[in-house]
């Protein structure tokens, strides 16, 4: 099965054990050097209708990825809040 990386936009994360739905892949972030992808980004979840802001970006290892469907993206764990990083 194919997929172009503009397509992941349009499918739902979803955790395998208990059925948890994460959010919408937003972005990737991709090792440049080898131009391997180290892991998928879900915005984090808008507080009181986005008025208060929303809380942190959720960073799913490719490690975790486990199978794609037409519309999902099943992962085995959690994803994981990264604090951003500085910018040289």
């Amino acid at each position: 099965m194919e997929t172009r990386i503009a397509e992941l936009r349009w499918k739902e994360v979803i955790g395998l054990r208990d059925g948890s739905r994460f959010g919408y892949v937003e972005d990737m972030e991709v090792d440049l050097e080898s131009g391997q992808v180290r892991s998928l980004v879900v915005p984090g979840r808008r507080r009181l209708f986005g008025l208060l802001g929303r809380e942190e970006d959720r960073y799913i290892p490719w490690s975790s990825v486990r199978r794609f469907g037409e519309d999902i993206i099943l992962v085995e764990q959690e994803p994981q809040s990264r604090p951003p990083r500085r910018r040289r």
